[in-house]
């Protein structure tokens, strides 16, 4: 895992309630590579899960899974069986329980989907809960919805069914219960989950909001501010930040998109969120080319601190110069 002395590492900022876990490097983590798809069922293989973490464990000592799937169970067991020190949020992607004519890339679907979603989104949660009460000793929490609120997701969930979820999750497990979501929700809509919750998550994309390096890392703060004063009295955390290192031009400026931007926002982030000891989940750790459209520089395919052959990009290279060719 990533050595530190304790020195190293500044006393929690008292005016914030903290997470009752130690201060540490958290990572975003798919390990999906060219080929695999979750959406179709082709998975990592023990192996290449096996690689990954090995690759992880040199910095990193939290990371966060999107589901509950067999992708997230390898991992868990990896970790198990290799005796490594991770400790793992683990996530509830759920598909869309509503249409939402607000998404730019279309969330129209009909009455049989909608229900075979919700139902599939029952099953997810009962897999979590096994999967969180078979590995207590690795996974530190729970997180119910990825990004299901924002008014621009392909899977909307109402907020109710979220409550539901949380509610059931709460009374099966004993980890903490969150739900990660774009910082805009939580000032409003997303309040009465927040009541639920034993902590909140927060997205936040600068360069996604045509932000410049500049500008990048106050804007991250002002989002993250903004949550954080709604809710004075409960623990809140970054379960996204990051920089893609590519662009075709969809919603990020090519010009915006580079391994040198990466780096810079990265090491930026790293010394706010350290100072302030604010949890922070980097997004992400390797590129993912099942992602978006079809372009390979589609930049949802985009960004990872690593690429897909597991070299490292820039922001990485001075810790992982053994793995450059």
């Amino acid at each position: 895992m990533a050595v530190r002395s304790m020195s190293d590492i500044p006393s929690p900022n008292p005016a914030r309630p903290q997470l009752p876990i130690p201060f540490g490097n958290a990572v975003c983590y798919s390990g999906y590579r060219q080929g695999q798809n979750p959406r179709t069922g082709d998975y990592p293989s023990p192996a290449e899960v096996e690689e990954d973490l090995l690759i992880l464990a040199k910095n990193w000592d939290y990371l966060r899974l999107y589901d509950a799937s067999r992708h997230a169970e390898i991992v868990l067991d990896a970790i198990e069986r290799l005796g490594l020190e991770f400790k793992v949020m683990l996530g509830l992607d759920f598909a869309a329980e509503m249409s939402n004519p607000d998404c730019p890339w279309g969330a129209d679907f009909d009455d049989a989907t909608l229900s075979a979603n919700r139902r599939g989104n029952d099953a997810q949660v009962e897999r979590a809960v096994l999967l969180a009460n078979r590995y207590k000793d690795i996974v530190f929490s729970v997180a119910a919805g990825n990004e299901a609120a924002v008014d621009w997701t392909d899977h909307m969930v109402p907020v109710d069914r979220l409550i539901a979820q949380v509610r059931k999750l709460k009374s099966a497990i004993d980890q903490p219960v969150t739900s990660c979501d774009n910082y805009v929700p939580w000032l409003d809509k997303l309040e009465p989950l927040a009541a639920e919750l034993d902590f909140i998550s927060v997205h936040t994309y600068p360069v996604w909001e045509y932000r410049s390096i500049a500008e990048a890392l106050d804007y991250t703060k002002q989002n993250y501010s903004a949550v954080a004063g709604r809710y004075p009295a409960q623990p809140v955390i970054i379960t996204e930040a990051g920089w893609t290192t590519a662009s075709n031009g969809r919603g990020i400026e090519p010009a915006n998109a580079s391994e040198e931007l990466q780096a810079h926002y990265y090491q930026e982030l790293l010394a706010w969120t350290t100072s302030e000891q604010i949890l922070t989940f980097v997004f992400e750790a390797f590129d993912e080319p099942w992602k978006g459209s079809p372009d390979p520089l589609e930049p949802e395919k985009h960004w990872g601190l690593f690429k897909l052959d597991r070299t490292p990009k820039l922001a990485m290279r001075q810790i992982y110069s053994d793995l450059l060719p």
